[in-house]
């Protein structure tokens, strides 16, 4: 910032000052300590452009690649058709920014509509916006469109996956919003009787945020959670995984206010983090308050159909603090991204996409269970499930990990010693669920025959 915006030492002090912190250290004393780098970069002098390519595919070589995937955990390997790709690449898609000026950007307009038309399909809610960065900053920025002076408080529940409540609390603690974490049952699902009493006792209730399915994979029961939301006369948000919507109620049927989530499953490839694309879509009484941008339907002087910008006040852009949301810049290059994927694959695509990647995660539960490993079977999950290494048997996370490792096998997330959280989707093969098993089923029966010994 300092070589292009001019501030002085002085000035820059101030602004730390202002933020609560003494130093730049002290700014950015959350970051992990071996991403930070005191003496400042080691940047080479200039390379040519034969240097350049050698070095970074040499780079490149360090990459482990995986001939298959066994962990989801917000982000998922999904088939994307070769179409995807062919229109997101070209080259008109990739300048454009923000169509402010709506007679020159009328194909880019046109195709966040479209994006936004398939979103509230998908969620069955009456309107979407686009250009929100990742799942974790709608479900952020969704809380803050239910507080108002009257709705204080934030509810989320323990079940949500961690990073999005690590963004929620930094939502919450820099717009002075408490945040209410609702517990979880020990079968990891939400407490009900915990949220009824939490509401209970606050004055100001504004929001209640779940996921669908829960980070541990696991389908809550929304239906008497919406009713104690409502109750309380706060609004109910539902995080959902895109696909799963193919086969599952959509938040419109069980009743929910907001519906938001990672839109990566919807032909954005995993990309080692990014971009990806955060979906939100809303009842209509609450389109006034969705932040990012929404591209209504017009006609224009001759009555021909057109697109423009809509329903965004100036301050979202301009008076920034008195913006209720700084969501500004683009992302329809994503949004288009999942726009294209969603008309190439049809409901019945997706549809299908959600049935085998739900089936295989069953048939990978069920291996794994002959294999030796523990699985809750009380309760349902779409394409997740945690397994439990059994107690006494001396195997770690890790043994099992690296044996699948070795085998180009990328196994579960780990969660807590002794379990790993495993996903399927619809590109798992029943060769590949198989293998892994035996894997597993070599490592446990290792670890038991040396006990014997």
């Amino acid at each position: 910032m300092g070589s292009y915006v001019p501030n002085t030492e002085q000035e820059q002090m101030e602004m730390l000052k202002e933020a609560g912190f003494d130093s730049f250290e002290d700014l950015f004393s959350e970051l992990p300590q071996e991403m930070i780098i005191p003496e400042g970069p080691d940047i080479p002098a200039g390379m040519s452009e034969l240097e350049v390519v050698r070095k970074m595919k040499s780079v490149s070589e360090k990459n482990k690649v995986y001939k298959s995937c066994f962990r989801g955990a917000g982000a998922y390997r999904h088939y994307i058709p070769s179409i995807v790709t062919s229109i997101v690449e070209k080259e008109e898609f990739k300048t454009a920014y923000t169509p402010y000026q709506a007679e020159l950007s009328q194909g880019i307009l046109q195709s966040i509509f479209e994006y936004q038309t398939m979103i509230c399909e998908l969620t069955g809610m009456d309107v979407s916006n686009a250009s929100v960065y990742d799942g974790a900053v709608a479900a952020a920025e969704a809380a803050m469109m239910c507080k108002d002076k009257r709705h204080e408080t934030v509810f989320a529940a323990d079940t949500i996956h961690p990073n999005v409540m690590e963004v929620m609390k930094t939502y919450c603690r820099a717009s002075n919003t408490k945040l209410v974490v609702v517990p979880r049952t020990e079968s990891h699902l939400i407490d009900a009787d915990s949220l009824r009493e939490l509401l209970e006792k606050e004055e100001k209730p504004a929001c209640f945020y779940m996921q669908q399915p829960n980070f541990y994979g696991l389908l809550e029961e929304p239906e008497p959670l919406v009713d104690l939301t409502h109750q309380a006369k706060a609004k109910f948000i539902m995080g959902c995984e895109p696909t799963s919507l193919g086969i599952l109620k959509t938040p419109g049927e069980y009743g929910a206010d907001i519906a938001v989530g990672e839109g990566q499953p919807l032909g954005i490839p995993l990309s080692f983090g990014g971009p990806y694309l955060g979906y939100m879509a809303a009842k209509k009484d609450m389109m006034r308050k969705l932040p990012g941008r929404i591209v209504g339907e017009t006609t224009d002087a001759d009555g021909k159909r057109a697109f423009v910008l809509t329903l965004q006040a100036r301050e979202q852009h301009i008076r920034r603090d008195k913006a209720s949301s700084n969501i500004c810049s683009n992302e329809a290059l994503c949004a288009l991204t999942a726009s294209v994927y969603m008309a190439a694959m049809g409901p019945e695509g997706i549809a299908e996409v959600a049935r085998q990647s739900a089936a295989k995660a069953h048939y990978l539960a069920e291996k794994l269970c002959e294999a030796g490993l523990e699985i809750d079977r009380e309760h349902e999950f779409f394409n997740e499930f945690v397994a439990a290494v059994p107690r006494g048997s001396g195997v770690s996370n890790e043994e099992i990990l690296r044996a699948l490792e070795e085998q180009g096998i990328l196994g579960g997330l780990p969660l807590w010693e002794g379990h790993l959280l495993w996903c399927a989707t619809e590109l798992n093969t029943r060769a590949e669920i198989e293998e892994a098993a035996g894997i597993v089923t070599s490592v446990l029966r290792k670890a038991a025959d040396g006990k014997e010994a």
